[in-house]
């Protein structure tokens, strides 16, 4: 089990190799480009090399990439769910030029229009993005809070659209924060049981490929997604003592989302947090 964070990229690809390493993180997840607007700046192939070269150096752990926030790929607004596939492909293609592990999204919402309703249509849409960005880099499906209309707060809905997907390049993140705010007790021995018996037998325990570790600003079940740091939270110390015990998460990277100390993301302590916590569970 790695221990990672998102860090920033701005300045160039590679500088996010050496804030990773001030911050103790041995593997890491970053923006490809400004997740807020839909224009892609393509990664220079200069900046790729410099990265591969600095993350190897450092002996990093598998990068994955976060998508775009506006990606909303059921959306019945065609526009919209165009823009979406693009930006996901264009994110798939800057993985695999970086190495990285993957490319991480929010399914997001159905608009009000219902999860059957949109179900093929998110489903197609995936595979034109897949096909359009060939290679080894995954896709993962972030689990969702659940909050209004959001697409994959429930394992059984995440289960559906990866097995219509049918692609060995889909994959799944679990965001701790999230599952906790669908109603997955996580931080309880027996709820986190029921929790990845559930996973495995909606999703598959192979498909889980990468977490988001994040405490909980709000309680079981909220439906709200509100990210504490570690042990600030809900979940709290003895929740992740929980999580990072169970052998489900054993080779599975671990990468941080927290708004840190500072409030300016995730920083030294949180990531010392979880390193501690790895320890005293034997990892």
């Amino acid at each position: 089990m790695l221990i990672g964070a998102h860090v920033s990229a701005a300045g160039g690809v590679e500088k996010a190799v050496g804030r990773a390493v001030d911050i103790g993180a041995e593997c890491m997840q970053i923006f490809a480009s400004s997740p807020r607007t839909w224009r892609f700046r393509p990664i220079p192939e200069s900046n790729s090399d410099k990265f591969r070269a600095a993350a190897e150096e450092a002996s990093m752990g598998p990068t994955v990439l976060h998508a775009s926030y506006l990606v909303a790929i059921g959306s019945p607004d065609p526009s919209l769910a165009e823009k979406s596939v693009q930006s996901l492909s264009d994110h798939l293609q800057a993985a695999e030029q970086l190495g990285a592990l993957g490319l991480i999204f929010h399914p997001a919402s159905h608009r009000g229009k219902g999860f059957d309703a949109v179900f093929d249509q998110f489903v197609s849409n995936v595979q034109k993005a897949l096909d359009a960005s060939p290679g080894d880099a995954l896709l993962m499906l972030e689990t969702s809070a659940g909050s209004g209309d959001h697409i994959g707060s429930k394992f059984e809905e995440l289960g559906r659209l990866i097995k219509a997907i049918d692609s060995p390049r889909a994959a799944v993140c679990f965001d701790t924060q999230h599952v906790w705010a669908a109603g997955y007790n996580i931080a309880d021995r027996d709820g986190l049981e029921a929790t990845l018996e559930e996973f495995d037998r909606e999703i598959g325990l192979d498909l889980l490929r990468s977490v988001h570790a994040n405490d909980s600003m709000r309680e079981l079940g909220s439906s709200v997604d509100r990210h504490d740091n570690i042990g600030d939270g809900l979940i709290g110390e003895a929740g992740f003592h929980t999580i990072m015990s169970h052998p489900a998460f054993q080779e599975v990277p671990f990468y941080l989302e927290v708004p840190g100390a500072g409030k300016s993301g995730p920083d030294r302590p949180n990531v010392e947090a979880l390193k501690r916590i790895r320890a005293a569970t034997g990892g």
